[in-house]
């Protein structure tokens, strides 16, 4: 990575997902440890970069959208991970330059390179919190929430390749439901989520490798991910493949649905 100085409270001898996160999108910002972990994954899916990469993809879209279409000028994006330009901010704030964005994630790394998140437009503004979205509560909660977004005024809420860290045992339908229900109506939940529907045997292979590397995670199908969405109007096209989901142009090197293996939705709080 670019600086091997450890930040504070940061475990180097285990990967972690948003340090492999940052292996699959090229980044620079993982250990040894986390591109071993990656190359595992890349060796029972090698469609993993591309996975990722539209991930990255479909939320600079549906950002665009919210914006653009719905007017939203605020966003809450939980499981930040690593900054990857464009982020969130950039991205919203090139379309309404006065949009506000409040960041959130747990991992000591993203922490050490937050200032990144930080760089405003002068009429906007950003800021990170450290929190964890297994205590909502607590997240919503937070000072420095409520110094950047008004809770009164819709609010988009970013869940980003996410849930899949979120086992059911968590509860992740009460975390969903206790962030949604402290937003007013005409805020929208964007939502990102790997599926093994495409391809179960290999994403069962990728499953054992982060569960054995002490990160559990839980894949699930489009009929649970939709439930997510329960209450909400989803926007067109619906759950979706996320290079589907609101493409800029066809491509003539389309992926399949099984090199993508996500579903992608974007719904709105009536």
């Amino acid at each position: 990575m670019s600086d091997t100085r450890p930040a504070r409270g940061l475990d180097t001898n285990r990967p972690h997902s948003a340090r492999m996160y940052d292996y699959y999108l090229g980044g620079k910002d993982h250990f040894e440890v986390d591109a071993q972990a990656a190359e595992r994954v890349v060796a029972v899916y090698p469609s993993i970069f591309t996975c990722a990469r539209e991930n990255r993809a479909f939320m600079h879209r549906a950002t665009r959208v919210l914006a653009r279409e719905h007017g939203i000028r605020q966003w809450l994006d939980i499981g930040t991970g690593i900054p990857t330009e464009p982020n969130l901010h950039q991205v919203a704030q090139s379309v309404a330059p006065a949009a506000r964005v409040v960041y959130a994630d747990n991992d000591p790394l993203v922490l050490k390179y937050a200032e990144r998140l930080m760089r405003s437009t002068s009429e906007g503004r950003t800021t990170y919190i450290e929190a964890d979205v297994n205590d909502p509560e607590s997240l919503l909660a937070s000072p420095e929430l409520s110094e950047v977004l008004d809770l009164e005024r819709p609010v988009a809420l970013s869940l980003n390749a996410l849930l899949h860290f979120v086992p059911d045992a968590q509860d992740p339908h009460r975390i969903v439901r206790t962030l949604l229900g402290a937003l007013p109506s005409g805020s929208a939940l964007a939502i990102s989520h790997c599926t093994p529907d495409f391809d179960p045997v290999s994403w069962e292979k990728v499953e054992d490798v982060y569960n054995g590397a002490g990160t559990p995670v839980q894949f699930r199908a489009r009929e649970e991910v939709a439930g997510f969405f329960e209450g909400l109007d989803l926007l067109e096209p619906g759950i979706s493949v996320g290079h589907r989901w609101r493409p800029d142009a066809a491509s003539a090197e389309e992926p399949t649905d099984a090199e993508v293996s996500l579903w992608v939705g974007v719904g709105i709080k009536p």
